[in-house]
């Protein structure tokens, strides 16, 4: 029989841990012990053992501070198929608590992946999968206000900001606005096949296909970064499609360009060039991975008149080729 573990972690965002649940149950998947987890619909016929466990088998205290009852612990299931985690309600300063994980569950993920368990993760719930030691060099991503989040606690991941969902080697993440439904249905199509995972989205009344991050962020929007770095980029990925030089970038923000160029390199290291190349590459690899547009087409949309620009900058940054890039997604 299949098994599916909800990871119950302390701080879990309750609406995802909840809709988790709630998005089986819709598709006719039992939670109870006491009954058969039956999906059935003519020819598609699904027998799926969800479980939602937490690191001791005991009630968490969720990031609303609600107690949430769980049914066995971790240590209790020695193997599964595939591992959920919802994200984390944010701490005082909007990013999620650290550490997620104690060693006892950081190991238990680890052994699960290595036994061949689908690891998936939500919004934050990507910072957890990535403290288990699983996300160093394979592509990722996480909610876009937590992109930069992701990449100081995972300095060796391949991290997409404001990517759609991605699936690297049994590791699952999504980003955005009810990420947990995309990340639920992608284990469902990769454990029982697409004509299940649709079924199950029809009874859900939702789309199976996950969408992009990038139309809804907020033109204005703070993280933990710099207000200055923060505003950069935001005129930056408005600029899209345009020719973005620092002159540029200088106007708009409002400076000259030497308070740029002076602010810029004290806050991030580089200069705007650099700085402006940095953010259109991280864009870059979104849409590589993401769609099957040609490079030339990338190449226009990120405002470079020649493709063999574009290249040269992506391989400076990235190590490879475009080609080479978009052949590994």
């Amino acid at each position: 029989m299949i098994r599916i573990v909800i990871a119950a972690l302390p701080q879990a965002l309750p609406s995802a841990l909840m809709g988790i649940q709630d998005l089986f149950s819709l598709a006719g998947l039992r939670l109870s012990k006491r009954q058969t987890a039956v999906y059935t619909d003519d020819d598609l016929m699904w027998f799926p053992d969800i479980v939602i466990a937490s690191v001791d088998g005991e009630a968490i205290t969720d990031g609303q501070g609600r107690t949430y009852p769980v049914e066995e612990s971790f240590s209790e299931i020695t193997q599964c198929d595939a591992v959920i985690i919802p994200g984390f309600v944010p701490d005082q300063f909007s990013v999620p608590p650290s550490p997620l994980l104690d060693k006892t569950s950081r190991d238990w993920l680890r052994l699960q992946y290595r036994q061949g368990a689908i690891i998936a993760g939500s919004c934050s719930g990507v910072l957890a999968i990535g403290e288990a030691g699983l996300l160093d060099h394979r592509r990722c991503t996480t909610t876009w206000w937590l992109h930069d989040e992701l990449k100081s606690r995972n300095r060796l991941a391949c991290s997409l900001w404001a990517s759609e969902l991605l699936v690297d080697e049994n590791i699952v993440s999504a980003g955005g606005p009810f990420s947990w439904i995309d990340v639920t249905l992608q284990v469902v199509k990769m454990l029982a096949g697409d004509k299940i995972a649709q079924k199950m989205a029809d009874f859900a009344i939702v789309d199976t296909q996950p969408k992009s991050q990038y139309f809804s962020i907020p033109l204005g929007y703070k993280i933990t970064k710099p207000a200055f770095v923060s505003l950069a980029e935001q005129y930056i990925r408005q600029g899209y499609g345009s020719n973005m030089a620092p002159k540029r970038l200088a106007v708009l923000m409002s400076v000259s360009e030497r308070t740029l160029h002076r602010k810029i390199k004290q806050l991030t290291g580089m200069s705007p060039k650099h700085f402006i190349d940095k953010v259109r590459m991280e864009y870059a690899c979104t849409l590589l991975a993401n769609n099957n547009k040609t490079i030339s087409t990338i190449a226009l949309e990120l405002g470079y008149s020649d493709d063999v620009v574009f290249r040269r900058v992506f391989k400076l940054a990235m190590g490879m080729t475009p080609s080479q890039y978009k052949q590994q997604c």
